[in-house]
């Protein structure tokens, strides 16, 4: 069976079509700038050089329309009719606690995630007009949610509740939900095949970290803790996030600068991280070559982030009792050598040993810790769509 997997964005739409249940990934893409001008599609059939097609895109209907021309293509394309599409996963980003896994798309499960749009108010609608618009172009196609908020629904009360009024939990459902779930998920399997350990017998700290970043703690296979919060803001520090600060700090400097929440909002959410430590850019690679050249803010905002993936580490730790190993992986995670020695250097007490010989590596499936280390170190590049297409996959052919 093709899987297409849609993982929409308010003006984008990452997508890929995988065989199943071979995991065989016949192609990938990304339409970018939905609804503005400079519409384009870029396509690419595995084995294939890459095929760009700007073309006017009004909505998210129109883009999965160019999506499903490229897919049936008699030079790019990876099937002669739609009929060989049998069935399309949609990445939702708040599933709040009505969904603790993945689920068909029904009309009664689309109005329960539009109903919690406004706990993701930047992710929801749009993972709801990519589903829409699929349903639109393919009506007779099953397609199944999976939900970054799932796998995180096995944290018990002391994990998720926060020490507010317990009547904001009853009447709003504020409290630690958790992201990245789908990545957390696919690299604890891997881990543990890794480990030659069943899933439900393995302990790890998973490590997220990229652009956006966030831990999990993971005791027998399931999510015990999460950094990000009822939001994707708490946590560690990331490229434009400022990640834990003190609550404190918002009303005194609102007050300061004379913002609103609106303002606040945006500072915390788009001017702060990596980007506003270092005054350069939200991205680590531009980061990392300006600390070389000496830039102090830069040297900052490189050790605030390492810092911070450190506390969690040894948080969770401390929670789960110990773990048979640190996951890393993610766009820093996964090819930023120097983030992952430095996150690991004065933990040996607790049991973490890095090989550096051996974390000498990018985007590679490794293990990465030093012989004597009592806690493995793996490098896991995470495989969300491969993950979302094993759940449709499941879901459908039951």
């Amino acid at each position: 069976m093709k899987v297409l997997v849609v993982n929409c964005g308010s003006s984008s739409l990452k997508y890929q079509v995988l065989d199943m249940p071979s995991e065989e990934l016949l192609c990938k893409g990304l339409v970018e700038r939905i609804g503005i001008e400079g519409s384009v599609i870029k396509h690419e059939k595995i084995g294939q050089d890459k095929f760009v097609l700007e073309v006017p895109m009004k909505d998210h209907t129109e883009a999965i329309g160019h999506v499903i021309d490229a897919l049936l293509d008699a030079d790019h394309g990876v099937a002669k009719s739609m009929d060989e599409i049998g069935a399309v996963g949609h990445r939702v980003v708040q599933g709040g606690e009505k969904f603790a896994k993945s689920t068909l798309v029904t009309d009664d499960m689309l109005k329960e995630v539009e109903a919690l749009s406004e706990l993701a108010p930047l992710h929801n609608p749009a993972n709801i007009l990519g589903i829409n618009a699929c349903k639109k172009l393919m009506p007779n196609t099953p397609m199944v949610g999976v939900f970054d908020t799932s796998f995180h629904q096995t944290m018990p009360e002391e994990s998720y509740i926060y020490a507010l009024p317990y009547e904001l939990y009853e009447k709003y459902g504020v409290r630690r939900y958790g992201f990245h779930g789908t990545s957390h998920r696919y690299v604890t399997e891997r881990a543990a095949a890794m480990l030659g350990k069943p899933v439900d017998q393995v302990n790890l700290v998973t490590c997220h970290i990229g652009n956006g970043a966030s831990c999990a703690a993971v005791k027998n296979g399931k999510c015990f803790d999460t950094s990000m919060g009822l939001t994707p803001l708490e946590g560690l520090v990331m490229g434009t996030r400022c990640g834990d600060i003190d609550p404190a700090i918002l009303p005194f400097v609102a007050g300061k600068e004379g913002l609103s929440f609106a303002d606040v909002d945006t500072m915390m959410n788009k001017k702060s991280g990596i980007l506003g430590i270092s005054g350069i850019s939200s991205d680590m690679r531009d980061v990392e070559t300006e600390m070389g050249k000496g830039n102090k803010r830069a040297k900052i905002a490189w050790d605030v982030f390492a810092h911070r993936v450190k506390h969690y580490i040894g948080a969770y730790l401390a929670e789960i009792g110990g773990a048979d190993a640190i996951v890393f992986t993610a766009g820093v995670g996964e090819n930023s050598a120097t983030m992952r020695s430095d996150i690991c250097k004065g933990m040996e007490a607790l049991g973490i040993k890095i090989d550096e010989a051996a974390n000498n590596v990018r985007g590679e499936e490794k293990v990465i810790s030093a012989a004597d280390s009592k806690i493995k170190i793996l490098l896991i590049p995470t495989n969300e769509e491969l993950m979302i297409a094993k759940d449709t996959y499941e879901i459908v052919t039951k």
